[in-house]
């Protein structure tokens, strides 16, 4: 076995109960002990990444699972649930060894066999991005419970980018195997092996941690208790701040982060440079409407990216090109097809294709969704039908919970249009080919290819790069594949989003590896005040 080079893996409530009647501790010594309480826009569905990445998800249970390994900003692996690493030298096999001493919160061991089940019965089955990041798995090998190895139908150098807790989380076997996986009590109620067992999940209020005592990594975690409440206003979520009620959150409009971080008890706890978020528009490929590219083409070029940069985020964005963003720097290309804001010509492309205004103007009629998880969809949405309705495109926009979104989208497909918002990365196999690969429509699994998008072409080239392992020629398949992806539009790209947290000066070592808000937070600890 030959060691890994960096390079192959680089490839609403406010009515939440005081803290003092959950008969929460005060702080026991600087820095030790204590409660950390935090706060989410969207409840999650459930309480495991393993079947879903479904954000508000990875944003609780990081810290009730860990990961085989961990990331610091530039994707450099570290050890976390796995020792050390190796891979064949033919790229058709990955060995780890395991972390001896590990405990599942209910007390049972954690072996090579939760590992091997992972793989092979959730991973790929049931998680949109491990579809096809452990595609071509064909085996798990347990010679003994601290030994894994995965063998490979074909070589696949990016999987070593994908064994974080947030996009690989290893379950218990012991509690899953013959069960029906996505409808298993342990989703809701979950036993992991990560810093912070889970108390309670009061629906629409809080979801509650406790320090776990068994943890591998001694004396960590150094908190007693995460409080994560869920506060489904960006206003309600910036006052709790200010008052000192949460001491972090992810979900501060960007129209706040400045008021915010200017007062002395706040600061900006930025997204690591690795951030590989994208935002887009998706068509429903289904709807015959959508099927003539000359009226995805004409939506693109209505829709002015410049003044969604600068009036809905205040700046605090980057335009996105085409399917893969600039963080991607090995794969990105800037030189693919655009559609700069032009009225006139997104006026004679939907005339080209048939789409003639009626006595009232109306050319087209359709809903769209936007993602439930971002106020924001709502303000760029807002601003869509805007848009769209000066050339003749009549939107309708729904507002409705985020289970009834992702069951609308993803399982009954009842939507023509809908905001996307993801992860591109950390690697183009894995964030960004389960959106365009024709194998990865698969309805019912949430954030796979929702488009319904269908090329050959597309397949083929994503394929094989999945497999090159030569980077040059892994480069050139990427650069067709966007070339192809920006002329069809399955998806219009919008921009890409700077996700920063506003905390808590008194929080401290929050963020110590590519996670940020979603991971463990085994280290973090408040001091006095």
């Amino acid at each position: 076995m030959t060691p890994i080079s960096r390079r192959q893996i680089l490839t609403a409530a406010l009515a939440y109960p005081a803290a003092q009647t959950l008969g929460l501790p005060a702080l026991a010594e600087p820095g030790r002990g204590g409660r950390l309480i935090a706060a989410i826009l969207t409840e999650p569905t459930v309480l495991t990444g393993g079947i879903t990445t479904e954000g508000p998800v990875q944003w609780v249970s990081g810290k009730i699972f860990d990961g085989l390994v961990t990331y610091d900003a530039n994707l450099t692996p570290k050890p976390q649930l796995a020792l050390s690493w190796s891979a064949g030298a033919d790229g058709l096999s990955y060995s780890f060894k395991l972390r001896p001493g590990v405990l599942w919160h209910d007390g049972k061991p954690f072996t090579s066999e939760d590992v091997a089940y992972s793989v092979l019965n959730i991973w790929r089955k049931f998680h949109s991005r491990g579809r096809s990041t452990y595609a071509n798995v064909v085996a798990a090998e347990t010679p003994d419970p601290l030994s894994v190895t995965l063998r490979l139908s074909k070589p696949s150098p990016y999987i070593l980018a994908a064994l974080s807790s947030v996009e690989s989380q290893v379950l218990p076997k012991h509690l899953y195997d013959g069960t029906d996986i996505l409808t298993n009590p342990r989703n809701a109620a979950p036993i992991g092996t990560g810093p912070f067992r889970f108390v309670e999940w009061n629906r629409g209020n809080y979801i509650a941690l406790e320090r776990n005592p068994t943890y591998w990594d001694q004396g960590k975690p150094n908190l007693d208790k995460v409080i994560i409440r869920i506060i489904p206003t960006e206003d309600g979520i910036a006052n709790a701040l200010e008052t000192g009620e949460i001491q972090v959150s992810n979900g501060v409009g960007v129209g706040d982060r400045g008021r915010l971080t200017a007062l002395p008890t706040l600061e900006l706890d930025p997204a690591p440079e690795s951030s590989t978020t994208y935002d887009g528009l998706g068509f429903n490929l289904d709807r015959p409407y959508f099927h003539d590219v000359r009226v995805r083409q004409a939506f693109a070029h209505v829709i002015d990216t410049a003044f969604i940069k600068r009036t809905i985020y205040y700046g605090q964005a980057d335009i996105e090109t085409g399917p893969l963003p600039p963080s991607l720097k090995d794969f990105y290309d800037p030189d693919v097809p655009s559609y700069p804001f032009d009225l006139a010509k997104a006026a004679q492309l939907l005339d080209a294709a048939g789409l003639t205004p009626d006595k009232n103007g109306i050319r087209l009629s359709v809903f769209y969704d936007p993602l439930p998880t971002r106020a924001i969809a709502f303000r760029i949405a807002e601003y869509v039908r805007e848009a769209l309705g000066k050339v003749g495109v009549r939107v309708q926009i729904r507002n409705e919970d985020f289970a009834t979104y992702i069951r609308r989208v993803y399982t009954q497909r009842d939507m023509d249009l809908f905001y996307y918002a993801g992860s591109a990365g950390p690697d183009p196999a894995i964030g960004t080919q389960r959106l365009y690969w024709s194998k990865n429509f698969q309805p019912g699994v949430a954030f796979s290819n929702g488009t319904h998008y269908q090329n050959a072409e597309v397949d083929s080239l994503l394929e094989a790069a999945q497999t090159e392992m030569y980077l040059p020629r892994r480069c050139e398949l990427y650069k067709r594949f966007q070339q192809i992806a920006q002329t069809e539009l399955p998806f219009i790209p919008l921009v890409t989003e700077r996700y920063e947290s506003v905390k808590s000066r008194r929080l401290q070592d929050f963020h110590t590896d590519s996670d940020g808000f979603m991971g463990n937070w085994a280290a973090a600890r408040l001091l006095p005040t």
